[in-house]
C-alpha cells in the first residue's frame, strides 16, 4: 500500500512525541513492504492564505504541489498532531488550507454541491494531549478531531477515517510511551 505520512507537529525538535510516533509508524510500515512517504510540516515554509480570493484563485505553492502529488500517488494518510487549544496547531491547519483547494481536493458543481476528488483514500488521524483523552473524548466531545474528520478529510472523499487518542503524554512513563510506539508499530505494519 502506498502510504503518507503527515506529521503535524510545528516544533522541529526530534524529541517530540508526534515526531517519534510517526517515524515508528513509518518504520513499520517500510518494514512490512508498504511504500512510505512523508511530509513534517514543521519543515515547510508555510504562508496562511488570507483571503477567499487567495484560497481560490491563487496557484498552490510548490510545496504544497508536491505534497497535493503525495496524497494523489497515496491509499493512506496518517495524521499525527498534537492538541493545542482545544484543536491541530495553527501550521497544520494552514497547510491543509494550502494543500486541499478546489479544484484539487473537491470540485464545486453548478448546483454548488461539492465533488470530492480525493476518494479511494483511508486515514488515521493520531492526536497527542495533556488531558486524559477520556476527558477530551467525552467533555469536550472531540469536537475539533469529530471537525477534521468530517469537515475536510470525509469533505474531501477520504474515509474511511480512524483515530487515536493519546492522553497524559506529559505524565506518561516510559512503558506508557513504549507501549504507544508499538502501537503505532502496529498499526504501520497493517496500514491503519
Amino acid at each position: 500500500m502506498n502510504i503518507l505520512v503527515i506529521d503535524g507537529h510545528p516544533d522541529p525538535a526530534a524529541e517530540r512525541l508526534c515526531h517519534v510516533l510517526a517515524t515508528r509508524y513509518a518504520e513499520a510500515a517500510t518494514d512490512a513492504g508498504h511504500a512510505v512517504r512523508r511530509i513534517d510540516v514543521h519543515t515547510l515554509a508555510i504562508d496562511f492564505l488570507r483571503s477567499q480570493k487567495e484560497y481560490e484563485k491563487t496557484a498552490a505553492p510548490a510545496w504544497a504541489a508536491a505534497a497535493q502529488e503525495d496524497l494523489l500517488w497515496s491509499e493512506h494518510v496518517l495524521l499525527v498532531y498534537p492538541l493545542w487549544l482545544g484543536t491541530m496547531p495553527a501550521l497544520l491547519k494552514a497547510f491543509l488550507e494550502q494543500v486541499l483547494r478546489p479544484d484539487f481536493a473537491f470540485d464545486y458543481k453548478a448546483s454548488d454541491k461539492a465533488e470530492a476528488r480525493l476518494k479511494g483514500r483511508s486515514a488515521r488521524i493520531v492526536v497527542t494531549m495533556g488531558m486524559p483523552a477520556v476527558a477530551y473524548r467525552w467533555w469536550f466531545f472531540a469536537h475539533s478531531l469529530k471537525s477534521l474528520e468530517r469537515n475536510i478529510l470525509k469533505f474531501t472523499g477520504m474515509g474511511p477515517v480512524r483515530h487515536t487518542l493519546l492522553g497524559g503524554v506529559a505524565a506518561a512513563d516510559e512503558a506508557k510511551r513504549r507501549s504507544w510506539f508499538d502501537a503505532m508499530a502496529a498499526l504501520g505494519r497493517q496500514a491503519r
